[in-house]
């Protein structure tokens, strides 16, 4: 008897946990059909809202692309050219740069020979004029000195005295 009293433990046991087990189905299924219904819920508004705007950028985007293609055309064609005008005004700004070298060393060169040419002729005329002039001024100054000797010694002569006037006042 004990055996069965066992089995009829076990039988309730099991009978129990199938009943338990049918409530957690159960349970599951409602909480399933209640995710369901709000996943259709948001699936439907999704489909309402989103959808159209997405719908409304594609048509926008297949509408821009050939002006974006020719836009970008446009900007690649414009960087070519602006990078051929640079390299051409490049060339042309050396251009000047080294003429404009060249003219400076051809004016230094000119400054330098005309002062070369300054400091000669001033060697010359020093040479040429200046030094007789000096010769001629101290011959001059030389003869005047004598005269101023001569006449002064002439002076004295004729006053009788023999001592000069300037000399009276010591």
């Amino acid at each position: 008897m004990e055996n069965q009293n066992l089995l009829i433990l076990f039988i309730a046991i099991t009978s129990a946990a199938v009943v338990i087990q049918a409530g957690i189905l159960v349970a599951m299924y409602l909480a399933v059909r209640k995710s369901t219904a709000k996943m259709e819920a948001l699936s439907e508004e999704v489909k309402n809202k989103a959808l159209p705007a997405i719908e409304g950028a594609n048509a926008l985007v297949t509408n821009l692309r050939p002006r974006l293609e020719a836009i970008a055309e446009n900007v690649s064609q414009s960087s070519t050219v602006v990078r051929e005008q640079l390299q051409q005004l490049d060339i042309t700004m050396r251009e000047i740069l080294d003429r404009t070298k060249l003219q400076v060393i051809r004016a230094d060169e000119m400054v330098g020979r005309a002062l070369d040419k300054v400091e000669e002729t001033t060697h010359v005329v020093q040479r040429t004029v200046a030094s007789p002039i000096r010769q001629v001024s101290g011959i001059m100054q030389g003869v005047s000195a004598g005269f101023e000797y001569f006449m002064h010694r002439r002076r004295r002569q004729g006053d009788g005295m023999g001592v000069p006037q300037d000399e009276m006042f010591i």
